[in-house]
């Protein structure tokens, strides 16, 4: 005779089991996420981008630069003076330059010969040969030489007068080339001045776009503070203890108090038969 003693079914084993952070480890990370969530909150009033204005060396020479033509009146001038000197040189030029003191030694010459012809006419009384073909000739000599000598002298001073007005002619020309060099030069020279204008101007404007740029930064950077403190805490916590703990909860299979029991009287009976004698019912 066999007895079966009852059983449960089985159950499976499961265990749960809970992996976290030490506790205060734990709360400071969850206190940083409460920081790092009012920070954001908090708008941020970026502040503008400054663009410096022009200096006022660069004003001077914007101003210097809208001023076209500085030499051009020198030009002018120079023009006016080549345009007067390359014309032809004329009796007006050359009147200019005529010895005022010609007329006084035209009339000293013609009053030498007119002399000079009283004494052949009185000569000739005292030989008794005036109003003769000798006399007169003698005069027309004397006249003609009297003549010769007024032109000379005549053309002598028209020729001084006439050079005068030709070296005059060529002074003027090289002055108005002059001039017309000088107003260039003066055009040139104000070009100099409004480029050191500018080379100067923009490095005082270079100086204060710096200053703001700096400016903008240092608000940027006082605004970002927070920002920093908390990534530092951040990289801190990050950084920090791995501690952990953990918590396991399991289950196995069991039976019911009322089948252990039943299996436990069924065990002792099954061992009292073993233990009976031979022939023993």
């Amino acid at each position: 005779m066999s007895f079966f003693s009852p059983k449960s079914p089985a159950t499976p084993t499961s265990q749960t089991q809970f992996v976290r952070e030490a506790p205060g480890i734990e709360e400071r990370k969850i206190e940083l996420m409460d920081i790092a969530r009012g920070i954001a909150q908090q708008p941020i009033n970026l502040p503008d981008i400054q663009v410096s204005p022009l200096s006022a060396l660069e004003q001077q020479g914007m101003t210097a630069a809208g001023q076209t033509g500085v030499g051009s009146g020198t030009v002018g001038q120079g023009i006016q003076q080549i345009l007067g000197a390359a014309a032809p040189v004329g009796q007006q030029q050359i009147s200019q330059y005529l010895n005022p003191y010609q007329q006084y030694v035209t009339d000293e010459i013609a009053r030498q010969g007119q002399m000079m012809q009283n004494q052949l006419g009185a000569q000739a009384v005292g030989a008794g040969a005036f109003g003769g073909g000798r006399e007169g000739v003698q005069q027309a000599e004397l006249q003609g030489r009297t003549l010769s000598t007024i032109g000379q002298s005549l053309g002598q001073g028209f020729q001084t007068a006439l050079g005068a007005a030709q070296r005059q002619q060529q002074v003027g020309l090289a002055a108005g080339q002059q001039l017309g060099q000088m107003g260039g030069l003066q055009q040139q020279m104000a070009g100099q001045d409004i480029n050191q204008l500018f080379a100067a101007g923009g490095v005082q404007r270079q100086l204060a776009q710096q200053a703001l740029d700096a400016q903008r930064q240092n608000t940027l950077q006082q605004q970002y503070e927070p920002y920093q403190r908390a990534e530092f805490l951040a990289n801190l916590y990050a950084a920090g203890p791995k501690t952990q703990s953990g918590i396991t909860m399991g289950t196995a299979p069991g039976t019911s108090p009322l089948a252990q029991a039943v299996g436990t009287g069924l065990g002792a009976f099954t061992a009292f038969q073993g233990a009976k004698p031979a022939g023993q019912a």
